[in-house]
């Protein structure tokens, strides 16, 4: 008979399995067709023009509208229900952070359609529609972001799985597509910095996609033309930070949520004062880098070279104190003696694998940097800053991962954060006493209030203490050594809360210092300064095509690991 019974529930776990296998195999395959018509387009190849890969997106954006949709309404029938809900996704900070990359990109998709608008004569009806399909996407995706990623969807759930694997790739390719435009511009750019820097035997041809007509408003195309590219790596970052949320929807989707899932954790400037200080030094002066790196690169081959040293020494600076400050934080853990929590969470594995996965972008870079130096035959005087900068930026994230990963699978501290004061009693003869529990009594729930009794705070002490005029002094000796006793192990008890709360703040303020060197770190690559484009050595030694394409191959993770990074210190100070 218990055969029988469990027969069905386990019969029942095969479609799901099914469900999830058919649907991710319908993603990938959706992604490798919308790869390879934008890698047909980015090569020039026959017959594959940009309309023809504008035209897929957009059909996989009304898709995806057509499906958010259809959940919104199905939502809205089904409002009063109880819904599971996943705690641990869609934090409120993440779908702030989405929103704000949003706005952005709805102010590229404004420009887009001015572009548009400028160039009309000769651009196809397929470059306007998709900025206003995308535009239309955007919105509608945010909100249904802000209202049901946190949704552990229990019906329908063949169909919710196509319809959630639809959208996760089709932000990816919309990523995809963001990536190789910007690459084509910074491509460009980089081809004519190098012969500046000496570089004369490469051969440099543009690859232009410009409009063949003239436009109908000159200042206005070329604001629209400049603006489009500084706005792309918010864009980007979109695309990238939806899909990671709609997969952590995707894998929720028929889950059995545990019911004593973590409270919320909110974020508080207290106590981070140190770190947020050293990380806005760094942000600046990042910021005023990259600004002079823009300005002097490709000017002269003596401004170039000031550039990249200037570049390098700055960053050398930075990812050291950023290895001292992780290695600090990792001793820290090493003296604690605080169990992982290793219950089923698929954001915090989907961040970890996130991290290091990302991570080999940059890897891979600072690989092909060191074999460019050790074997090329002559060497610049500002290529040997490289392998310093090199090494550590792989010594650096080494250190950050780990410090991230053990940090979101730490349990929580609790019971200190209740306990405020103590209230130091003072005892003498032929006092009127008020008397406190003591804090260990408070936190244990062991305050006798109920009958408003004044609770006993001694053995033997003064509870029953008005028997006869003999016992008083047995009392007040009794109360004496009683008082010492307790004294210490009070001093004790708050000795150790002093030393986890130093701890905890010393941990507090190397996130928050680690977050803001994350941006400050994102900010360069992401805005056109890269001196893997433009220190040359590489080119030389694996030649020109193949360098740029691992270069761009492995800048769009190396981009992401550091803003993924910082959301993931964002959440490490919020728990800490």
């Amino acid at each position: 008979m218990e055969q029988a019974a469990g027969c069905p529930a386990v019969g029942g776990s095969y479609p799901q399995k099914n469900a999830e296998i058919l649907s991710s195999q319908y993603g990938i395959n959706l992604f490798l067709a919308g790869l390879l018509l934008t890698f047909a387009w980015a090569v020039h190849a026959v017959g594959i023009s940009k309309s023809h890969l504008l035209s897929y997106l957009i059909t996989l954006m009304l898709i995806q509208l057509l499906w958010m949709l259809w959940y919104l309404c199905r939502s809205c029938t089904q409002r009063r229900l109880i819904r599971d809900k996943d705690t641990h996704a869609g934090a409120r900070w993440l779908k702030c952070g989405i929103t704000l990359f949003a706005v952005i990109t709805l102010i590229l998709d404004s420009f887009k359609i001015g572009y548009y608008i400028d160039f009309s004569n000769c651009l196809s009806p397929t470059e306007g529609i998709f900025p206003v399909t995308h535009a239309v996407h955007t919105i509608l995706q945010v909100y249904f972001l802000w209202c049901h990623a946190k949704d552990v969807i229990q019906s329908f759930k063949t169909l919710e799985r196509f319809g959630v694997i639809h959208s996760v790739f089709t932000n990816l390719l919309l990523w995809t597509n963001g990536v190789l435009t910007e690459s084509k511009h910074q491509l460009n750019e980089h081809k004519e910095r190098l012969i500046t820097l000496g570089f004369g035997n490469i051969t440099i041809v543009l690859d232009d996609h410009a409009p063949q007509c003239n436009c109908t408003t000159t200042t206005l195309c070329s604001i629209f033309s400049q603006g489009i590219y500084y706005l792309y790596p918010f864009n980007i970052e979109y695309h990238i930070l939806a899909s990671t949320m709609l997969y952590v929807l995707w894998k929720n989707i028929g889950r059995k949520v545990e019911r004593h899932q973590q409270s919320k954790t909110p974020f508080k400037f207290h106590g981070i004062t140190v770190g947020m200080i050293f990380g806005l030094i760094v942000l600046t002066s990042t910021i005023a880098i990259v600004v002079v790196y823009l300005i002097q690169i490709g000017g002269s081959k003596i401004k170039s070279e000031l550039a990249l040293t200037m570049f390098y020494l700055h960053a050398i600076f930075v990812l050291a104190l950023m290895c001292t400050a992780g290695i600090v934080a990792l001793l820290i853990y090493r003296l604690e003696d605080r169990s992982l929590d290793n219950s089923k969470n698929p954001a915090r594995k989907l961040d970890a694998e996130l991290l290091v996965g990302t991570a080999a972008g940059s890897w891979l870079l600072s690989w092909g940097s060191i074999l460019a130096i050790i074997c090329a035959q002559g060497h610049p005087k500002y290529t040997w800053y490289n392998l310093p900068y090199s090494v550590l930026v792989i010594i650096e994230k080494y250190i950050q991962n780990l410090f991230i990963i053990e940090s979101i699978h730490r349990e929580q501290e609790k019971g200190n954060d209740a306990i405020k004061t103590l209230r130091i009693v003072t005892i003498s003869r032929g006092s009127t006493l008020s008397l406190t529990p003591l804090s260990k009594e408070i936190y244990n729930g062991r305050a006798a209030h109920d009958n408003g009794d004044i609770p006993c705070l001694f053995k033997g002490s003064i509870c029953g203490g008005e028997n006869d005029a003999a016992g008083v002094a047995r009392e007040e000796t009794s109360q004496e050594s009683s008082l010492v006793m307790h004294s210490a192990s009070d001093f004790s008890f708050y000795s150790r809360n002093s030393v986890t709360n130093n701890k905890r703040r010393i941990l507090k303020n190397i996130a928050a210092f680690l977050f803001l060197c994350n941006l400050s770190l994102w900010i360069p690559p992401a805005f056109g300064c890269r001196p893997e484009y433009d220190n040359g050595l590489e080119e030389i030694v694996f030649g020109f095509e193949p360098w740029i394409i691992v270069v761009n191959l492995a800048m769009p993770f190396s981009i992401f690991y550091r803003m993924h990074s910082a959301a993931s210190l964002f959440e490490v100070n919020c728990k800490t």
